[in-house]
């Protein structure tokens, strides 16, 4: 069950606060930490990074980051995997990567842990959603499912062979049978 710890009158105030561990988030006027990740949340996290890794870092299209603070709309998430188009990553003038994401991802991964609320946790990605994620995955390992949230909050289900939606522009191929046998080393 997630844990909710504190009523907080906004979101200024949460982010003087320190960092906990897990991370804890802000959203409708709450914070509620995070579950610690356990081994399928891990390996699912992992993999999906690595692997959209390989498509998009080196041509330029977009990042994977695993726990990254977004701070957009009045909320400061910490999706599982939050991937930015590469254009919309903030840079320094350096060039160098910025430390503060204070916008949206294009498309937000949310794995979902024994004790969360699917309801929730579908709600943080539905908020994405509002302020103009692409693209939001809400995978649930007990189920072997994921639920896909598109532009306009529409919601899908994808199951089995289904081929899931990938943000556009980034020529990646996974199903949902792909994704999930990734948690099988035999």
């Amino acid at each position: 069950m997630t844990t909710v710890i504190k009523i907080l009158p906004n979101l200024k105030e949460f982010l003087k606060l320190p960092e906990t561990e897990p991370a804890s988030e802000y959203i409708n006027k709450q914070i509620i930490q995070k579950p610690i990740p356990q081994g399928e949340h891990s390996r699912l996290q992992g993999k999906l990074c690595n692997v959209i890794y390989q498509i998009v870092e080196t041509p330029k299209i977009a990042y994977a980051f695993p726990e990254l603070r977004c701070t957009f709309g009045g909320a400061s998430l910490v999706p599982d995997v939050a991937v930015f188009r590469w254009e919309r990553i903030p840079f320094l003038p350096s060039g160098r990567i910025a430390n503060r994401f204070e916008i949206y991802p294009d498309w937000a991964i949310e794995i979902l842990s024994p004790e969360q609320s699917q309801t929730k946790v579908l709600a943080k990605l539905l908020a994405c959603s509002q302020q103009g994620t692409e693209l939001g995955w809400l995978i649930i390992p007990e189920e072997e499912s994921i639920l896909a949230v598109f532009p306009g909050q529409r919601v899908e289900l994808y199951e089995g062979a289904t081929d899931l939606p990938i943000l556009n522009g980034i020529e990646l191929e996974l199903t949902v049978e792909t994704v999930f046998s990734w948690l099988s080393f035999t």
